[in-house]
């Protein structure tokens, strides 16, 4: 009971910790997504030109954060006729690319990571259209089509399908700051925090058992930590394995992330951590779902190679620029909540996501809610 009492208060460390920084990142990611019409995106993503993957991974970041519904919202952009690099580079950018992600890696590890995350997303869609140009044939691509346009459930279905944007016309400053917005800005930011709910708890808890019961020297021989040449060329190989087994995605494997940045991971290894997460078990079997078991191998080892190459890449351009951090302290981890800036920031962003939760109660919300299983084949759904 001690060691499980352990566990748990570091995970409640690591939640206090980071509460309000969520809050902000998915009011800010709320906004964004209240303008941009979903609308707008497919008639954009046709091919895979170096253009056409620069706006899919525009069109990303302004997206979910969260892994279901990148997955279910790509294979919807396929089937609408977005080319399939382009709906990849879109998944990939909207779960390792948005700025609530950023906002708590700089939180729990430093800016350096947040810097890092956005060199090396851009360097993994660049070798995933790479590598499927090189090795994606038409035939598996045919394939895929067919079984996508069979159109079986995955996850997060309903909440993928759901356009909340401002539909009114006018100016983007008219409608940012309309009555329509703030009903928008509110479903967004409830409708995500549903989504990612269930895998955030779950990370946090991981990474409150690994922090409390796994020794710092089983990290240390594990990855190598005492041979630094050996360590840099480990990490990225094995960081995206460890992202595998441990089945956390969206926001929720950050906190492992600095548990295994603690426990000696190299820089490219943490990256590629993170980046793991769209090559959980879970999600590949979604994958098999929605584009057979050919494709979703596919995309599992191409995925995989793309992350190690950009792991390794993120650690020869931070090492080169000495921006790699010294030290491996995730404050985080320690076992105590005390009443400074932390505490009166997480009242005050308690308090907007009060209101925006009232908003979204009173303007139907608890309807939306209920359909974020939905049916790929289902309508959208506006905020309003």
């Amino acid at each position: 009971m001690n060691a499980i009492g352990h566990a748990l208060a570091i995970a409640g460390s690591m939640t206090w910790e980071i509460l309000w920084a969520l809050i902000l990142g998915f009011a800010l990611s709320a906004v964004v997504q209240a303008v941009v019409r979903r609308s707008t995106i497919v008639r954009l993503l046709g091919d895979d030109r170096p253009r056409t993957l620069a706006i899919a991974t525009g069109m990303g970041i302004a997206s979910s954060s969260c892994s279901y519904a990148a997955v279910a919202l790509a294979r919807s952009l396929f089937r609408k006729g977005a080319s399939f690099t382009a709906a990849m580079a879109f998944e990939i950018a909207s779960t390792n690319l948005v700025i609530e992600l950023g906002i708590v890696l700089a939180l729990l590890m430093g800016w350096q990571f947040t810097a890092a995350e956005f060199v090396g997303g851009p360097i993994m869609i660049v070798a995933i259209a790479l590598l499927f140009r090189l090795f994606l044939r038409e035939r598996l691509l045919r394939e895929a089509r067919d079984q996508a346009e069979r159109g079986i459930a995955g996850s997060m279905e309903g909440h993928a399908a759901m356009d909340m944007a401002v539909q009114r016309e006018g100016s983007f400053r008219e409608r940012l700051f309309s009555r329509e917005a703030f009903t928008a800005v509110a479903h967004v930011f409830v409708m995500e925090w549903a989504a990612i709910l269930r895998d955030l708890v779950i990370g946090l808890l991981i990474a409150g058992a690994v922090a409390a019961w796994v020794p710092g020297s089983f990290w240390r021989h594990f990855f190598l930590s005492g041979h630094p040449v050996a360590a840099a060329l480990w990490g990225p190989l094995v960081g995206p394995l460890v992202a595998v087994v441990s089945f956390v995605c969206s926001i929720g494997n950050v906190p492992l992330a600095a548990v295994l940045w603690n426990g000696g991971i190299s820089f490219g290894g943490v990256i590629a951590f993170v980046f793991g997460d769209l090559i959980i078990l879970p999600i590949i079997n979604i994958y098999r779902k929605y584009y057979g078991t050919r494709m979703a191998l596919f995309v599992t080892a191409t995925f995989y190679a793309a992350m190690v190459i950009a792991g390794y890449l993120v650690e020869l351009i931070f090492g080169a620029t000495r921006l790699t951090p010294g030290e491996r302290h995730a404050a985080v981890v320690e076992e105590h909540i005390a009443w400074n800036y932390t505490t009166w920031l997480n009242i005050a962003f308690l308090f907007i996501a009060a209101v925006l939760l009232v908003r979204f109660v009173r303007t139907g919300g608890i309807a939306m809610l209920r359909m974020m299983g939905g049916s790929p084949d289902g309508e959208e759904h506006g905020a309003h």
